[in-house]
């Protein structure tokens, strides 16, 4: 599994420097980074990754609510092969004809970004864990409707703010989680009081371990308090230290 970082983590940067930031995101050891809003920014984005030889294997777009073969058009120009619509509201996740609605839309979708090489998926917030539908909670109802070629990234952070275990959320989805959101903190709306990897309530290890088909973990911070690239730089610190250790481990066993 590799690490990603996702640029709505550095928007502020972003807006005032976009080469700049993301120099800065390749300087702290990031490989990958999984851009959003990048139909808008496409041409001045795709240029900053190919000079500081990054890549982008998912990106985030609203899918839902914008032009698709645009986004699609987009995402091609950019090396971009998953597609995720990154939000929906609350009000979308509370009935069971919604969410079924809301799968039928996505399947379309995913038959579209077919057309272009690319897979669709989907990213959650805590409404969709805190919302039960027929005995589940609304993104386990959602994910069945949903044709095998869709993907989903668990924000595993939101799952527990959302009054879930992520690390059960992500074994009950099973393979169809191909990327995780890694966040830390307290666990709480208080987007704020978000820390790197490692820091705060959420047992990382466990959960990358907990999601057995997983490609790509993304480290982001929906805000902080403190440097936000010192932030990420902790986050990434902490994922290559445990990496190294678990490989250690594998050797000798």
């Amino acid at each position: 599994m590799s690490y990603s970082l996702q640029l709505y983590t550095l928007r502020n940067a972003i807006q005032e420097d976009l080469p700049g930031t993301i120099s800065k995101v390749a300087e702290i050891g990031f490989t990958q980074v999984e851009p959003y809003n990048f139909v808008a920014t496409a041409t001045e984005l795709g240029a900053a990754l190919k000079e500081n030889g990054l890549t982008a294997p998912s990106g985030h777009a609203p899918l839902l609510s914008q032009d698709q073969d645009e986004i699609f058009a987009a995402a091609k120009e950019l090396g971009i092969s998953t597609v995720i619509d990154p939000f929906l509201p609350a009000e979308h996740w509370q009935k069971a004809e919604d969410i079924q609605a809301t799968a039928a839309k996505l399947n379309a979708a995913a038959k579209k970004g077919a057309e272009y090489g690319i897979r669709v998926g989907y990213h959650n917030h805590a409404w969709e864990l805190e919302s039960i539908v027929e005995g589940r909670t609304a993104l386990e109802y959602f994910a069945d409707l949903l044709d095998p070629e869709l993907v989903l990234e668990v924000d595993t952070y939101w799952v527990a703010v959302g009054g879930q275990d992520p690390v059960d959320i992500l074994a009950k989805l099973g393979d169809r989680v191909k990327f995780i959101h890694i966040k830390d903190g307290p666990a709480t709306t208080d987007i704020k009081a978000q820390q790197p990897a490692g820091q705060g309530k959420i047992p990382v290890w466990d959960v990358i371990g907990a999601a057995k088909s997983l490609e790509v973990g993304v480290v982001e911070f929906d805000d902080y308090s403190g440097d936000i690239f010192e932030g990420i730089a902790q986050s990434l610190a902490f994922l290559n230290a445990g990496a190294s250790t678990e490989a250690s481990e594998g050797a000798r066993a």
